[in-house]
């Protein structure tokens, strides 16, 4: 079978480490356009730090054209039609809130136009994190949250503290009944309603198309991305990814600061030979 959809997170994948698309993925991925095949952004971005790339991309205000964002809490096309939105919950919020602040953890909700924080001194990530999505900040306690617009929430802090914070997961254990945990930088784990991640998402939008998983390629870096690389039929690892997500790719491209989305598309949807590592 052959390819019809690609799957692509943005950070550390689509776009290189300055954040921005190298003139090759913008021509492979047109040329990919031309020949049928969809190009589905897959990220845990909302939707604001989404759009200007799909513009770049001519992919935007499209019908036929999808994205999915917020870890795959929002499946949508690109003129802004929901096929699916699982946020979640605010007590599963308010739960991870408290034991956040308890671990003295940097913590944010965010909405679909607006990142919320309990945290009187915001993290530095928080507002890295506002500038790369294009949303304002708001300082709210728990209780003042909005509580119907919240989609999903993010651990965001030192890779130090990340990283104990795992090796020391017992505390945040017994909310894995009800809210899905996922590390997708070094700095932050995600968390979305259960059952909600890239895979799901990405699943339910091939159910929409009917497509099979056989038709479908997944590129990726990181650990919110293992779902959808689980998903698709093609699993490409991206040359910086993680272990974890190279042992589950079927084969490595190269990294985002050599053209790593541009080589896969070229090698396995156009039929122009790259060399991959596999």
């Amino acid at each position: 079978m052959s390819i019809k959809l690609a799957a692509i997170d943005i950070d550390g994948t689509l776009v290189n480490s300055e954040k921005k698309l190298t003139t090759a993925v913008k021509a492979a991925i047109t040329a990919a356009k031309q020949e049928q095949l969809k190009i589905v952004i897959c990220t845990g971005r909302p939707y604001t730090g989404v759009k200007s790339l799909l513009t770049e991309l001519k992919l935007q205000n499209q019908a036929d054209q999808y994205v999915i964002c917020f870890g795959g809490a929002l499946v949508q096309t690109t003129n802004g039609h929901i096929i699916n939105l699982q946020p979640l919950a605010y007590d599963s919020f308010l739960k991870l809130e408290a034991l956040a602040s308890m671990q003295q953890l940097h913590f944010q909700a965010v909405a679909r136009k607006r990142i919320y924080t309990a945290n009187r001194n915001i993290s530095c990530y928080t507002a890295y994190e506002s500038i790369i999505t294009q949303q304002e900040i708001s300082y709210r306690t728990p209780a003042e949250m909005p509580k119907d617009d919240l989609i999903k929430a993010m651990i965001i802090d030192e890779k130090s503290k990340i990283d104990s914070l795992l090796q020391n997961w017992s505390v945040f254990a017994p909310l894995e009944k009800e809210i899905n945990f996922c590390r997708s930088s070094p700095n932050y784990i995600e968390a979305n309603a259960l059952g909600v991640n890239k895979g799901s998402a990405l699943q339910l939008l091939c159910q929409h198309l009917k497509l099979q998983p056989a038709e479908v390629m997944a590129i990726g870096d990181q650990g919110n991305d293992l779902s959808m690389l689980e998903y698709a039929g093609l699993a490409i690892a991206m040359g910086n990814a993680t272990p974890e997500v190279k042992a589950a790719a079927m084969f490595a491209t190269a990294d985002n600061d050599h053209d790593g989305v541009a080589q896969a598309i070229k090698q396995f949807c156009l039929n122009k030979e790259l060399g991959m590592v596999d």
